[in-house]
């Protein structure tokens, strides 16, 4: 019988009971099947948008003053979206993003409150698109630059990706979510604003 080489059995380091070292494995396997899970999901929805299936940012821009009047639409009309408030007109950042679930969004909007026109802004695969909606209806198209010129400073940055719904409101926005209301509230809240005449709501 030959001799076993000593360099084959040293002992460098401290040994692990079964136990030990699959409890340390169940472990890693946990992290790495949520790491995989993780990056899966955010590699399929960039790949969407990459593609254009799948919208970067869409959001309706008004010439309502008021987030909450716009909450109160944006929940008659079934679109869930989290409503910015800004004197140069309220703004609802949309969440669904797939498809033409932003076209939909802006002419059931339109449909629903007929007398109001609104600017659909979507980012999809990195191009910005703006486009008038009238009662249900797609109509002039505008050019970024020029939209951005005429709306609150944070619509560009949100259209950009370089800021985010979180950081706006941390400037002190005041925010409304369209799925903080119910048919009742949303109704309430339209009977405040033509109860006292347009004044700062702008509805033309």
């Amino acid at each position: 019988m030959s001799e076993s080489n000593p360099d084959e059995f040293k002992d460098d380091g401290p040994s692990f009971s079964d136990e030990e070292l699959e409890a340390a494995l169940a472990g890693f396997e946990a992290e790495f099947r949520d790491d995989a899970s993780e990056l899966t999901g955010s590699f399929d929805d960039e790949l969407e948008g990459l593609l254009g299936n799948k919208a970067k940012t869409a959001m309706i821009i008004t010439q309502l003053a008021s987030a909450d009047l716009l909450a109160a639409f944006c929940q008659l009309a079934d679109v869930s979206a989290t409503c910015l408030e800004d004197a140069q007109g309220a703004v609802a950042v949309l969440r669904n993003l797939d498809g033409d679930g932003p076209e939909a969004a802006a002419k059931d909007l339109t449909c629903v409150v007929s007398g109001m026109p609104v600017i659909l802004a979507v980012n999809r695969a990195d191009k910005l698109e703006a486009t008038l909606y009238v009662k249900g209806h797609p109509g002039q198209t505008f050019a970024p630059p020029i939209l951005f010129t005429q709306t609150p400073p944070f619509v560009e940055d949100l259209m950009l990706g370089i800021g985010t719904v979180d950081g706006v409101i941390a400037q002190g926005v005041h925010t409304v979510d369209s799925g903080s209301l119910d048919r009742e509230t949303a109704m309430k809240v339209i009977a405040q604003h033509t109860r006292f005449g347009r004044g700062s709501s702008k509805i033309q």
